[in-house]
């Protein structure tokens, strides 16, 4: 009975022995995909090189939150998920920032996004996003973080009149229209109530529309 017991202790302890191996140790449960869901713009293949996981290392082994954190050293990314799908794929689903707007750096165009975080510079500015204008451009900057507000909350027909938005202050936030025109916006409060009276003006003739109090708004 005891003999039969030390061979049924020395199996088990073989079999827990090769399955640690194999799980932990061996590449037969190792990385043999990367799969890369949610990218639009980034491509696939740089995702997963900056990934740095090797072929056939041991998927059991992979230090989900080193990889999320190697992936999220792309800029153009706002957040990375790393996921085990067995038996031998590592999932890594990303959201990409989306950029609302250009900051000018010299003879280049600064993208940046809502948080006012810079995704990518290019030689020139995509026409569809408007130029922002603010004397230190980042995301502790309170008037960039006050424009960059107010352009997330305009509705998509006004948004494609601005060619530029300036902000010398958090309170102190106006357009320049396609037109040539300005708009005195104000500070980021009441933007609905602002943009349905701004709508409501823009038929009108005129060079300056102040909008800052729309309660009482004037044209010049």
């Amino acid at each position: 009975m005891k003999a039969r017991q030390a061979f049924v202790a020395l199996l088990t302890a073989g079999v827990v022995g090769s399955t640690v191996w194999l799980v932990f140790f061996s590449p037969v449960l190792g990385v043999r995909s990367v799969e890369i869901v949610g990218n639009l713009t980034v491509p696939a293949g740089q995702i997963e090189k900056q990934a740095g996981v090797a072929p056939l290392h041991p998927l059991a082994t992979v230090d989900l939150g080193e990889v999320e954190g190697r992936v999220l050293a792309i800029r153009r990314l706002a957040s990375a998920r790393v996921e085990r799908a067995w038996p031998s794929t590592l999932k890594i689903e990303v959201v990409e920032r989306q950029p609302v707007a250009v900051v000018p750096v010299g003879d280049k165009a600064a993208l940046i996004d809502r948080k006012g975080v810079v995704t990518e510079v290019r030689p020139s500015a995509p026409p569809e996003l408007p130029v922002l204008r603010v004397d230190r451009p980042g995301p502790g900057d309170p008037a960039t973080v006050a424009a960059i507000k107010v352009i997330g909350g305009l509705p998509e027909a006004l948004l494609m009149k601005i060619d530029e938005v300036r902000a010398t202050s958090p309170e102190g936030i106006s357009f320049r229209l396609t037109n040539g025109r300005t708009v005195i916006w104000g500070g980021a409060d009441r933007g609905e109530d602002k943009a349905r009276v701004l709508e409501a003006l823009l038929p009108r003739t005129a060079r300056v529309y102040d909008v800052s109090s729309p309660d009482v708004v004037s044209m010049k």
